[in-house]
């Protein structure tokens, strides 16, 4: 009976569970993860504004695990031998015929004083103290930013820093505090969020300018401290930072001899295979894919990403061809409270609507159905 192993337990990696039982009954099914569980990090942009507690996002995968048949590793991976063969955890080796690499990226955090700031994937209890901190503010300066890899284009996730600076500027109108704040957005790109595209960021920069919010574009960032943003063309003070920064990948990647793209991911083909060692397949976050420039960096693209993986590598497990692809595809809700924006695009098309109500309810009900799949 063939051995399939996963690592992480996040979006790509539950998806390729799923289309592995679809394919296969009797596979065996390891799963390498710290904890049993999901977190939902697009629902955590709700938290600040209290629509959202850090329980509601979190979701135990137990009842998962046992109804698919996987057997669960508390572990973390720290490196792999045997050519991919063997995955080493810090509680010991898991052996696999096939490996599945699922874990997501990491964040570049070099910029100095970056502690100063609240990481939007830091985890929804961090979050919750953040919009704690907040709350108990009565006026001041809030800063919302988001940066690159410069050596990985693609390693980047601007639209969750969107969603928490129009979603907490909408709630600070919606309680009568709005007047008490100034709030300031920053990125070193000039045209900030450019993969959703053109009319996309019109869109954006147009709500900012609307809703009295101050871009700062175009800036290289040099330092963060306790009370201020600090870029090459001056600074301005911030009671509360958040800031995305570029993604890359994980330290344990350093101890295999997985090929890396420049940026530090792990470097894929158009069917989510590793060239080497055989039989390993990486998707989400944690790869460098072909496609264009703008291929996100989300759970749509890592669920796309997921199905091709496991497609190829059953295949290849049941000595077939590998020919599954993936299409570059990015689909998304940026949401501002109580309205949100349908963003699409395609490698033929693109779409931006316009602010709506009905797209924040659209947004809602998918997290409950995206959700009750794993409960």
């Amino acid at each position: 009976m063939a051995r399939v192993t996963i690592i992480g337990s996040g979006f790509a990696a539950l998806t390729a569970v799923r289309r592995l039982r679809k394919l296969d009954r009797q596979l065996t099914i390891d799963l390498i993860s710290p904890v049993p569980e999901l977190v939902y990090y697009p629902g955590t942009i709700w938290i600040p504004v209290g629509k959202r507690r850090p329980q509601d996002l979190v979701v135990d995968l137990g009842n998962f695990f046992k109804r698919q048949q996987v057997n669960h590793h508390a572990a973390s991976a720290i490196g792999l031998s045997e050519d991919g063969r063997q995955v080493r955890t810090d509680r010991g080796e898991i052996g696999n015929d096939a490996l599945l690499i699922a874990c997501g990226g990491t964040f570049l955090k070099r910029l100095p004083g970056i502690e100063h700031s609240v990481l939007p994937c830091s985890g929804p209890q961090h979050i919750a103290r953040m919009g704690e901190r907040l709350h108990s503010l009565d006026g001041g300066s809030l800063a919302f930013g988001f940066a690159g890899n410069p050596k990985e284009p693609s390693a980047m996730r601007g639209g969750p820093v969107f969603e928490f600076l129009f979603g907490i500027e909408a709630w600070l109108r919606s309680v009568g505090k709005r007047d008490r704040f100034e709030l300031h957005f920053f990125s070193p790109a000039e045209e900030p969020g450019k993969r959703l595209g053109g009319k996309a960021v019109g869109r954006l920069l147009k709500q900012m300018q609307r809703r009295g919010i101050t871009p700062h574009l175009g800036q290289k960032l040099v330092r963060f401290t306790e009370r201020s943003v600090e870029t090459d063309a001056g600074s301005f003070s911030a009671d509360l930072i958040l800031f995305m920064p570029g993604m890359t990948g994980h330290d344990w990647f350093d101890q295999t001899t997985l090929p890396r793209s420049p940026g530090g991911l792990i470097q894929a083909d158009q069917h989510c295979r590793v060239d080497s060692p055989e039989r390993v397949y990486v998707a989400g976050d944690a790869g460098a894919f072909p496609g264009p420039d703008w291929m996100p960096k989300q759970a749509h693209m890592a669920d796309l990403q997921a199905v091709a993986a496991v497609d190829n590598l059953v295949g290849e497990l049941n000595g077939r061809s590998v020919n599954a692809t993936f299409a570059s595809e990015l689909m998304c809700i940026v949401d501002q409270f109580d309205r949100g924006m349908l963003v699409t695009r395609s490698e033929r098309r693109s779409l931006a609507l316009p602010p709506l109500r009905i797209m924040h309810w659209i947004k809602r009900l998918f997290e409950w159905r995206y959700l009750r799949q794993y409960r």
